[in-house]
């Protein structure tokens, strides 16, 4: 007997009922066209994931509810075909004395026209940017239906996604009958994270003795981007399936039983480089944001650093040359060197570029400031003067032509606090926001050596990616001036702030004492710069966002 069957890898969007059901029945009705008679779609396919408050209006639920009748009597001709949807159902349980009913997070079997089997997630994750318990009720029970035509059907068990990374649920749904196991997901990216599940997936085989299919979402929804990566695992562990990495795909399987065992066949993507995984993310993140929000274009700072160049790359292989826009804006601290990389630059990719000196503004308004700073010297507030000037010049693009402010600043000036608050820090979309300045170099240089959009050059210039970093607010001024060397920054910034160290076991690993109580000094003071940022993209396993809760006034130093 073999059962063809269909992983949907959709990229959805959060609240479009009606686009992510469309999308279901059209990849339904194509993959049954193909020979599929299961067809498998992400976790909360219809409403997208994650719709986070939306969940807590009844309104909400109800629409999800309608969306799923649409997409089973749309699906109804299709003979002897078994469609998995993720949606939420229940009630809302926010009153002022006992709740009245619950929520569930909840995967449905459709097939002709009518839902056949119902299963609710039972282990709900509230770690890094999960927050499932504030929305949902852990289910109790398992879910085992039939999939294929009459006289050779399979046992399918049903799991979404973080069932499958605990014992128990896999091994009740094996108990219960199942031949295969089936696991719906939206497991956000962070670099490293498809060969973890593909891992924890192989133990979960391993330890049940049945097959498994893992089929996930695609896309970029607000500073979390879904890879894809659906993959199937045979019931020795082995890879036997591989969808490819951040674009959505069908990846049609087929599922053989014999008397001997139940076999997967289907393609199997090649393997890729993290950095690959990295540029990739980062690119649908930003196509994604743009585009599931309707902003027309994207306009940056370029200064001839390193950030801004990173961005304008990522900008322009996300979303092509034409939609987005340069604009270098020099002043009396600008080296010639870097109004000429940026000129070179933009000319490289094509983009509109101008040049706006601030000059003139810079020293209106020193102007009109000299009788209250008269006497003394000029600092900080003269250098954040002159980010500020660009985030207005840059903020008045925006409003005037629509196009929407991409930011340049990383995870080390972010952590530091080395920005400026409604200066570089103003805009609508924070692009590496989760990249450490080491890692910024070394994406530039990958970058620089591959051309996966077949651009057919070098988009960044390889003085832009050799010289010393500056802010250039102030003459002659170099980031190490005010800065432990990067190297060292960064990898205090992953001990302290992603891995949760002590500053004693920093210390103890080595790192002087005196740069450890200064960077880890530096992310506290700098909390309340961070809670005003923009939303970026997350692709670490710990961001400056959902994953970083901290408050603003705290005393706590270890």
């Amino acid at each position: 007997m073999t059962l063809k069957l269909c992983i949907a890898q959709l990229n959805l969007v959060v609240g479009d009922l009606a686009g992510n059901a469309q999308k279901i029945i059209d990849t339904a009705t194509r993959a049954y066209q193909d020979g599929a008679r299961l067809v498998l779609t992400p976790e909360l396919s219809i409403c997208g994931y994650a719709a986070e408050d939306l969940f807590l209006r009844a309104a909400f639920i109800a629409a999800c509810d309608d969306a799923v009748k649409a997409v089973a009597a749309a699906l109804a001709p299709l003979k002897d075909l078994s469609v998995v949807v993720g949606h939420p159902t229940g009630g809302d349980s926010r009153t002022r004395s006992v709740a009245v009913s619950s929520r569930f997070n909840t995967a449905s079997v459709l097939r002709e026209g009518r839902v056949v089997a119902t299963y609710a997630k039972r282990e709900l994750p509230n770690y890094q940017v999960f927050d499932e318990r504030r929305y949902f009720t852990p289910g109790q029970d398992v879910c085992v239906f039939e999939a294929g035509e009459p006289g050779h059907t399979l046992k399918i068990g049903l799991l979404i996604c973080e069932d499958a990374w605990f014992e128990t649920p896999a091994r009740q749904t094996r108990d219960a009958g199942a031949q295969l196991l089936a696991v719906i997901n939206a497991s956000p990216f962070h670099v490293g994270k498809g060969n973890e599940r593909e891992q924890m997936m192989r133990e979960r085989v391993q330890d049940c003795g049945l097959p498994l299919v893992y089929a996930h979402l695609v896309g970029g929804q607000d500073e979390v981007v879904f890879e894809g990566h659906s993959f199937a695992l045979n019931a020795n562990g082995l890879l036997a399936a591989r969808a490819p990495s951040f674009i959505e795909n069908s990846l049609l399987a087929r599922v053989k039983q014999s008397s001997y065992a139940i076999e997967i066949e289907a393609d199997i993507a090649p393997e890729r480089t993290p950095d690959a995984d990295l540029w990739d993310a980062l690119v649908l993140g930003v196509r994604d944001y743009i585009g599931k929000n309707g902003f027309p274009s994207v306009l940056l700072g370029l200064s001839g650093g390193i950030d801004s160049a990173l961005v304008l790359a990522i900008a322009v292989d996300a979303l092509g040359k034409d939609r987005v826009r340069a604009v270098m804006m020099p002043s009396p601290y600008t080296a010639d060197i870097s109004w000429i990389d940026a000129r070179d630059m933009a000319g490289r990719l094509g983009v509109r570029y101008d040049e706006l000196s601030i000059v003139p503004e810079f020293e209106a308004f020193k102007m009109t400031l000299s009788q209250e700073f008269m006497g003394l010297a000029e600092d900080a507030t003269e250098e954040n003067i002159q980010a500020r000037i660009r985030g207005t010049l840059l903020m008045a693009l925006s409003n005037k032509f629509g196009s929407i402010v991409l930011t340049t600043g990383n995870k080390s000036e972010m952590a530091t606090g080395y920005c400026t608050l409604y200066g570089d820090m103003a805009g609508g979309f924070a692009v590496i926001k989760d990249l450490a300045k080491t890692t910024v170099f070394r994406l530039a240089r990958w970058r620089n050596a591959n051309d996966p959009y077949r651009t057919g050059q070098q988009p960044i210039p390889q003085r832009i990616i050799t010289r010393p970093p500056s802010a250039e607010l102030r003459p002659d001024q170099k980031d190490q001036d005010s800065l432990p060397p990067y190297e060292v920054l960064d990898a205090i910034l992953e001990r302290y702030m992603e891995n949760d160290e002590s500053i004693d076991s920093i210390i103890a690993a080595g790192f002087d004492r005196a740069d450890v109580e200064r960077v880890t000094r530096l992310i506290k003071i700098n909390e309340y710069k961070r809670r005003q940022s923009p939303v970026g993209i997350r692709v670490t396993h710990r961001s400056f966002g959902k994953d970083w809760r901290y408050p603003i006034t705290n005393r706590f130093r270890a």
